[in-house]
């Protein structure tokens, strides 16, 4: 991670970087700014320590495991005390493990932080195939697919008998195929998506409530959906100037960090710059390409679900996420819902909101870990 000659060849890059002309709207409404991107630039070249990072990274036990024919890379911070439950955390695109540093002592640890040790977990943090430090898969990978190697991950290599798990972004959609696909030894899920579609054709009628919710959806992807398109049918194309372009890779990046953050303002995002750079460093190191192929499998969230998940599921749907938050209805039709609440802040809590996240997990997986509802 700390190669000096892929050091110098980034900096090398964002030097000679050649910026566009900036549209009409500089204030996010057609992509990232010029102004913030020189600025960023500027941070880049003059404050930003990607050794720092590396030294953090490394404090933490880490693992590369070998399950269903791919390499995983794995966080590993075993929980405080007597019996504590193994919590699986999935990150998405366009995030990372980054979003979960802030976090991983506070759940495994909570006497470190003002709380009783008995309520720690055993904290698992992975990186979907092909992000973070995990190798490109051998081949493009479904939700369905990363499920399967998840829950072979925690059954089978790490001995797991019951364990719970959270996930946002497509982290939701992965938890959400565990919860439908994998129930065996998984005590409960919590999300922050639906991580999956309702059969409205065969089930009850849709409900006022969620055809609005229905109709606004559409609204946004209309909107805001062209890297979804993009990624899904051309990500080839795109991938050589994202790793090509160190600047290019970021303005990608960071400006999801933005509009799924503090949607439809037109502030900047509301992460520090080293944080953000942090993350887009895990993408340019990796290589952008690979994590894009996820979105091959659109079509497998879209498909209906016949019938509920086996596992208890709840849900902190934040309210200034890309999306409006999701009716408790909606997915009611999908779960046995034991807790749902609308909290934090954006499609990013473990950065924007993470002693939300933190309270929210303990409150909503704890009881399903221990069996009590």
């Amino acid at each position: 991670m700390t190669d000096p000659a892929t050091i110098a060849d980034v900096r090398a890059r964002v030097e000679a970087a050649r910026f566009p002309l900036q549209q009409a709207g500089a204030d996010w409404e057609t992509g990232t700014p010029l102004a913030y991107m020189c600025r960023l630039r500027e941070f880049w070249l003059t404050s930003f320590d990607w050794g720092s990072w590396v030294d953090r990274i490394n404090s933490f036990e880490q693992r590369l495991v070998e399950v269903k024919g791919e390499r995983i890379h794995v966080f590993v911070e075993i929980g405080s005390g007597s019996n504590p439950t193994p919590l699986l955390l999935s990150h998405g695109w366009p995030g990372s493990f980054i979003e979960f540093l802030d976090i991983i002592d506070k759940l495994a640890h909570p006497e470190r932080h003002g709380g009783d040790s008995e309520d720690g977990f055993t904290v698992i943090v992975p990186s979907l195939p092909g992000y973070g430090l995990s190798p490109a898969p051998s081949r493009p990978l479904a939700a369905s697919d990363i499920a399967a190697i998840w829950s072979a991950l925690m059954v089978d290599c790490f001995g797991a008998e019951r364990y719970v798990a959270y996930g946002s972004d497509w982290g939701s959609i992965i938890t959400a195929s565990l919860a439908f696909n994998h129930p065996e030894h998984l005590q409960g899920v919590m999300m922050t998506m639906s991580g999956a579609t309702p059969d409205f054709a065969n089930g009850p009628p849709m409900q006022p409530e969620e055809k609005a919710w229905a109709d606004r959806l559409r609204q946004v992807q209309e909107r805001e959906g062209a890297y979804q398109a993009i990624q899904a049918t051309k990500p080839q194309t795109l991938a050589y100037a994202q790793t090509d372009s160190p600047i290019g890779l970021a303005a990608w990046i960071i400006e999801k960090f933005q509009g799924w953050s503090v949607n439809g303002m037109r502030e900047d995002p509301p992460f520090p710059m080293d944080v953000l750079l942090a993350n887009v460093m895990l993408y340019w190191l990796g290589g952008s390409l690979a994590p894009s192929w996820i979105y091959m499998f659109m079509d497998e969230i879209r498909a209906p679900k016949a019938g509920k998940a086996q596992v208890p599921a709840a849900f902190m749907v934040p309210p200034a996420d890309l999306f409006p938050p999701i009716p408790r209805a909606w997915v009611e039709r999908l779960y046995d819902v034991t807790d749902y609440s609308v909290a934090g802040r954006g499609h990013f809590p473990g950065l924007d909101s993470p002693e939300t996240l933190v309270s929210e997990i303990r409150r909503m997986l704890l009881p399903l870990a221990r069996g009590r509802l």
